[in-house]
C-alpha cells in the first residue's frame, strides 16, 4: 500500500512538472517554480528526481507515451487508415484554448529550446518525433495496403507533410487563430488527405 501510494505521488509530481515545462520551457523553469508546481521541497525534488534534467526528461517521456497513444486510438476508432489521419486533423481543428492539444508541440518546443545547450534532452525530443513520425508513415502504408492511395506514392515523405501540417496547425492555434480560421485551416489540411485518396 505504501508503495502503490507513492507511486501515485510520483505520477501526480510528473504531470504537474509537465504542464509547467510545456507552459515555460526548460530554462524558463526555475527551482521555485517546481516547488510551487510539485508542493515539494527542494530537498524532496532531488530526493525524488535527482536533478531538473532527470525531472525533464521523465516529463518528455510522458507526454510522448500520452500523444502516442491517443494518436493509435484516433487510427482504431476510424473506418480506415485515412479517416484515422483525417479524423486526427478535425479533432485538432475544432479543439478548444484551454485544450491540451492546442497547445504548441512540447516535443518541438524542447528542440528549440535546447538544442544548442542540452543534447541529451534535444535527442530524447528528436527521437520521439522520430518515433510518431513512423507511426504517420505506417498508417499511410497500411492505406497504401487497403488500396486507398496509389502504390507509387512515398509513404514516408507523406508522413513527414502530415507531420509538418500536425505542426503548423497546432502553432497557430497555440497563437490563439481565430476559431474559423483554425477550422478552416484543418479542413484544407484535411483535403489535401483526400486528393489523395482521389488519386
Amino acid at each position: 500500500m505504501m508503495k502503490r501510494s507513492a507511486r501515485y505521488n510520483r505520477d501526480v509530481a510528473i504531470d504537474a512538472a509537465l504542464n509547467l515545462f510545456w507552459e515555460k520551457g526548460y530554462h524558463a523553469t526555475s527551482l521555485k517554480d517546481l516547488e510551487a508546481a510539485l508542493s515539494m521541497k527542494p530537498g524532496s525534488i532531488y530526493a525524488a528526481f535527482t536533478n531538473k534534467e532527470t525531472l525533464y526528461r521523465e516529463t518528455l517521456k510522458r507526454y510522448f507515451d500520452q500523444s502516442l497513444t491517443s494518436l493509435k486510438a484516433a487510427f482504431e476508432a476510424a473506418s480506415s487508415p485515412l479517416q484515422g489521419l483525417e479524423n486526427y486533423l478535425r479533432e485538432l481543428g475544432r479543439c478548444g484554448p484551454d485544450d491540451p492539444h492546442g497547445r504548441a508541440c512540447m516535443l518541438i518546443k524542447t528542440i528549440l529550446d535546447t538544442g544548442a545547450t542540452d543534447e541529451a534532452i534535444a535527442g530524447d525530443a528528436a527521437r520521439y518525433l522520430n518515433e510518431i513520425l513512423q507511426e504517420f508513415a505506417s498508417a499511410f502504408e497500411r492505406a497504401k495496403l487497403a488500396g486507398e492511395i496509389g502504390n507509387d506514392l512515398d509513404t514516408m515523405r507523406l508522413a513527414r507533410r502530415f507531420q509538418s501540417n500536425v505542426s503548423a496547425l497546432r502553432i497557430e492555434i497555440h497563437r490563439g487563430i481565430d476559431k474559423r480560421a483554425q477550422a478552416a485551416l484543418a479542413d484544407d489540411m484535411i483535403a489535401e488527405i483526400e486528393q489523395l485518396r482521389a488519386a
